[in-house]
């Protein structure tokens, strides 16, 4: 049986990296991948551990956090603590390193392996750890879905009824090349109707999370969403009078929320129960009340058709998102 090895930080973990790993995992029949990390590291070492057993299940990936040098040049025993840092994660003989940087050939040399290097002038994958913590976005194309889920940001628009949700989140989803999550609130009760108990809200609370997880693969570094369970909740206190356990204990909450203004005019189409201008304000009170309850970054949109559509990227820009 031929016996692999490599390691890296994965901060974060890229196509390179990627690149870097299935080719050794073609050239072995068992890998090993350790993944190191120091306390202060901007990515958790522990997520970076997991996106690597989640992307390679068939490789033995393990994790090492120990404080250690970094540099030949921090330290004269520096390949010495690296050769056993590398015997202690595979006590097995080793039969080939993988590396897409020169160390490879020394470190393979240390433990009795064969080097093998993977794409060491970055021809093949032209992207850098450094540059996808710099600028993600740029380096979108680059990055698998465990990666993308980190440094997505979710937009929701929060609020009541007729003040443009949709409209909104259709033109930002346009604007930004993305998806929208649409309401599913406004699906379920098109389906089912509107005299709405607390059944109804926990299955459109079920029905929008699920949802709304499968679509994010789909999003790019912005994801758009019309409401999400917290407007829920606001229905369920106009409704009900009450609040619902589950979506309390829901915490998936977004990155920002837009709140659009009551300046549009109430239209009834047919799904929507609170159209006078105080059961619109209390509605507004409710919704605003599920942010502020949460501490939640939000803020006004307003302005009518180009004007709240600027509003609404006015609101992003600040948030910096």
């Amino acid at each position: 049986m031929t016996t692999g090895f490599l390691l890296g930080k994965f901060m974060p973990l890229h196509a390179g990296h990627q690149l870097l790993i299935e080719s050794a995992r073609a050239m072995v029949d068992r890998l090993t991948i350790l993944v190191c990390w120091l306390p202060d590291d901007p990515i958790p070492g522990t997520l970076r551990l997991r996106w690597v057993r989640e992307l390679y299940p068939d490789c033995h990936v393990v994790g090492h956090d120990a404080v250690v040098p970094q540099e030949p040049a921090e330290h004269p025993d520096f390949w010495s603590i690296w050769a056993d840092i590398v015997r202690a994660a595979h006590p097995e003989p080793i039969d080939r390193v993988f590396a897409s940087e020169p160390y490879g050939g020394e470190l393979a040399a240390r433990v009795g392996a064969r080097f093998v290097p993977i794409d060491l002038d970055r021809t093949a994958i032209p992207v850098s750890g450094s540059a996808v913590r710099d600028d993600p976005a740029a380096a979108w194309r680059w990055l698998s879905e465990p990666v993308r889920a980190h440094y997505r940001h979710r937009i929701v628009l929060h609020g009541p009824e007729s003040v443009g949700k949709s409209t909104l989140g259709a033109r930002l989803a346009r604007h930004f090349d993305t998806v929208q999550m649409p309401e599913y609130g406004r699906t379920y009760c098109e389906t089912f109707g509107t005299a709405l108990d607390a059944d109804d809200l926990l299955r459109i609370f079920e029905g929008h999370v699920a949802m709304d997880a499968a679509l994010r693969r789909q999003a790019g570094p912005l994801m758009i969403a019309d409401t999400d369970p917290l407007m829920t909740q606001a229905w369920a206190i106009m409704l009900l009078g009450a609040r619902l356990p589950a979506i309390d204990a829901w915490d998936d909450v977004a990155d920002l929320y837009l709140v659009p203004a009551l300046d549009l005019p109430w239209r009834d189409d047919g799904t929507r129960l609170f159209g006078s201008d105080l059961a619109r304000r209390q509605f507004m009170d409710a919704a605003i009340a599920e942010l502020d309850r949460r501490h939640l970054p939000w803020a006004w949109v307003t302005g009518e058709g180009d004007a709240r559509f600027q509003s609404a990227l006015a609101a992003i820009e600040a948030a910096g998102l």
